[in-house]
């Protein structure tokens, strides 16, 4: 199964990870629809994918339900693929963790995946891929809620793939990527941060947002995968 005329949503696609999957989904000749909270960045994801053809934007609240299933009904035709990378990072000690925030993490990262898997209509053969992390498996310390939210997809992933069947249902569980969200430490400590991260891994780089499209993409076109999660973390896991 390849991408070529195939109709891909990409929810929390504006920016980062999303945005890298959208690029190498239209680069494969797919139509996408990339969607997000803010107009601005999917306005801005648009132009830099420059293929008004196959490409148009949807905002929308993902963790609003009655928003998640508006996106789907009003639409004529069903996707093939449907990727989810929307997320909520809240980071704090557990002894200081307001739990308005942690709700946050679980309904943009659990609870809305569960209303996309809820109200989301395929074509056959069609996919539907979420978006844990490496914290699921090495969780650092101020990072409870978003280790648990990525622990609660992976054990979705493998109960959707069951109850959504024939539609296939993966895991995707990046490492450390290099995205505009590490911006905010400024050019120079984000690169040596980065630098530094490089250095502790078995394959001595980051990962790249195209890096995580081309893991998203075999899980889209791959007929025989369900129930997986695919690690793209640079062996992170491994040390």
């Amino acid at each position: 199964m390849q991408l070529a005329n195939r109709r891909v949503l990409v929810i929390g696609g504006a920016s980062g990870i999303g945005l890298g999957i959208a690029r190498i989904a239209v680069e494969r000749g797919a139509t996408v629809v990339v969607a997000g909270r803010s107009r601005a960045r999917l306005d801005a994801a648009a132009t830099s994918l420059a293929r008004p053809d196959q490409v148009s934007v949807e905002e929308i609240d993902i963790a609003n339900e009655s928003a998640v299933r508006e996106l789907f009904s009003t639409r004529q035709d069903p996707f093939d693929h449907v990727v989810v990378t929307a997320a909520h990072a809240y980071i704090s000690p557990i002894a200081s963790l307001p739990l308005d925030e942690a709700r946050k993490v679980l309904d943009v990262k659990v609870l809305a995946a569960l209303a996309v898997a809820k109200h989301g209509r395929w074509r056959a053969n069609g996919s539907l891929t979420l978006t844990a992390g490496i914290n699921q498996a090495r969780p650092l310390r101020g990072v409870s809620a978003v280790a648990a939210a990525n622990g609660a997809l992976v054990a979705l992933g493998r109960a959707l793939a069951i109850e959504l069947a024939p539609i296939r249902v993966n895991v995707l569980s990046p490492g450390w990527v290099d995205t505009p969200i590490w911006d905010a430490f400024g050019p120079g400590e984000k690169e040596r941060m980065m630098a530094a991260q490089a250095a502790k891994l078995p394959a001595g780089v980051v990962g790249t947002p195209a890096d995580l499209g081309h893991a998203a993409a075999f899980l889209m076109e791959n007929a025989f995968v369900t129930g997986t999660v695919l690690e793209v973390d640079g062996g992170h896991r491994l040390v």
